[in-house]
């Protein structure tokens, strides 16, 4: 193990918290703060940070003292989180690509599907503060024990009956309670590779949460047509009409086929239980709240209180713009993108075909996520231009398959596969630079509150397109042109956003003293 790495004098007594004995002549507040990189610190109404420092006379900026040590189970601290989360979308996005054979299987409909999807961003709106408050308050380990055993209990009691009406009880709270677990899995990666990793890993490693979190999902997309057989297509023996009239027009083949199918989705049920209760035991057994020595000098300053951070993200107008670019468009095309199958169904799209196209364009996507992370931590400061070449990509590969599916160009398989899955790795490669550059603009505001409130946002925006799939008889050709016109909007905001580093500036500026 390396020896932990001093960069200033002086310092703190404890991880995050400062001698009651500091020299208050050397507190600054934001208001005795030049230059412009400087830390953008509490005003004096507030005062809930107060770190000690020391003065860099050079360019007048408040350096913090503190150790630095970067330890090596940092990477296993980060696997297990990146597995759970993963968990929760893999169960969260279980019914999406076997919406059809679930609708026979149980006298479902395509609302009903939507509703399933719904709750994950229904359940992360009502507990979103909660965790916030979770996170920065009581630390990563509190949080991942919550998060836990509500991800768990919602796998588990799906598992509890087959039978309707019952089984459409338990499946919506099982989606009900596994929603309560994502404002963690979607809003801790930026506050856990502050917490353990160095500044110029920081991307990368959330990049990493979302190679788990995209690779789950992709599994979700193959794993449920794998063990649930499909339903055989409309123009044979048996109609779409509704579930009395199939049951009328082949009553034994298809009580057959339908017991079949109820027994195949209980057993991929039993599957995912059994998998998320061992991940949680590991979360039991170890998950520090954070490392005995900070990785960063910044990871050692105390965030404002909860209460001061919340009203201070409020005023931010920078904040919200970040929150609006990203919930306006990765909360659309999540969305969209659970539903694919529903999308994809009118145009003779199987829901075995729409898995595959899921599963190919989720894992390019986890691929090209830590691609553009590594990137964007090597070539530091540049997070507008990278947002900008990704979403101006997934623009026009998304317009390519508009013209597909609306007869413009002569559609094919192919092209269809290669528009989703381009559209895809582009759009969902930027979570990771949103999470950073909102961490960066809104220091020293703890992370879990800013992170929380972003994706709070993207679930907002989700949770509206959903609700309009629920409207009976509104068709499916809406849905790609709202999702477009979500990526075209953002184009111009991320060209006149103004970004700013203020937290890296301070780790960079630190290291240079040494």
């Amino acid at each position: 193990m390396d020896t932990p790495k001093t960069q200033l004098l002086n310092s703190p007594d404890t991880y995050g918290t400062f001698p009651d004995n500091t020299d208050s002549s050397n507190i600054q507040t934001e208001q005795e703060v030049v230059d412009p990189y400087a830390i953008p610190a509490c005003t004096p109404e507030t005062q809930d940070v107060q770190v000690a420092v020391v003065q860099d006379h050079s360019t007048n900026t408040s350096i913090p003292p503190t150790q630095t040590h970067v330890y090596k189970r940092r990477w296993y601290v980060l696997l297990v989180f990146s597995i759970l989360a993963g968990c929760q979308g893999c169960a969260w996005n279980t019914w999406g690509p076997i919406a059809a054979s679930s609708e026979e299987a149980f006298g479902w409909d395509d609302a009903d599907i939507a509703l399933l999807s719904n709750w994950g961003p229904i359940s992360y709106l009502l507990s979103a503060v909660i965790f916030a408050w979770i996170i920065d308050v009581k630390g990563l380990r509190m949080a991942m024990v919550i998060t836990g055993f509500f991800i768990t209990a919602g796998t588990g009691i799906r598992c509890i009956t087959s039978e309707p009406p019952y089984v459409k009880w338990t499946v919506n709270i099982a989606q009900f309670l596994n929603g309560i677990g994502g404002p963690v899995a979607m809003g801790l990666p930026p506050v856990l590779s502050s917490t353990w990793f160095p500044p110029h890993e920081r991307t990368t490693a959330t990049a990493v949460t979302l190679i788990f979190n995209y690779g789950f999902l992709a599994g979700s997309f193959v794993i449920g047509p794998y063990f649930v057989s499909d339903k055989p297509p409309s123009n044979s023996t048996e109609n779409s009409a509704g579930f009395s009239d199939m049951l009328a027009s082949n009553h034994s083949d298809v009580m057959e086929r339908i017991h079949r199918e109820r027994k195949e989705i209980m057993f991929l049920l039993y599957v995912e239980f059994g998998f998320v209760a061992f991940i949680y035991l590991l979360v039991l057994v170890y998950f520090p709240a954070k490392p005995k020595i900070p990785p960063s000098t910044t990871a050692s300053i105390a965030r404002m209180k909860f209460r001061t951070g919340f009203i201070k993200l409020f005023k931010n107008s920078q904040f919200w713009v970040i929150c609006l670019t990203y919930g306006l468009s990765l909360g659309i095309f999540n969305a969209w993108q659970s539903v694919l199958d529903v999308n994809l169904k009118p145009h003779g799209i199987s829901e075995n075909e729409a898995g595959w196209i899921g599963f190919y364009s989720t894992v390019s996507a986890a691929v090209s996520c830590v691609i553009v992370g590594r990137f964007a931590d090597i070539y530091s400061k540049h997070m507008r231009l990278f947002l900008l070449v990704l979403y101006t990509g997934s623009t026009l590969a998304m317009a390519w398959f508009i013209l597909l599916i609306n007869g413009y160009i002569p559609e094919s398989k192919v092209s269809l596969y290669v528009s989703v899955i381009v559209s895809t790795i582009l759009i969902t490669s930027t979570p990771a630079l949103y999470y950073e550059m909102v961490c960066e603009i809104t220091f020293p505001v703890a992370e879990g509150i800013t992170n929380l409130w972003l994706t709070t946002m993207n679930n907002l925006g989700g949770l509206l397109f959903l609700f309009v799939q629920m409207i009976p008889n509104i068709g499916t050709v809406w849905e790609n042109w709202c999702v477009i016109g979500a990526m075209v909007a953002c184009i111009p905001v991320l060209c006149t956003f103004k970004e700013h580093y203020y937290r890296l500036e301070v780790d960079e500026r630190s290291e240079n003293q040494t």
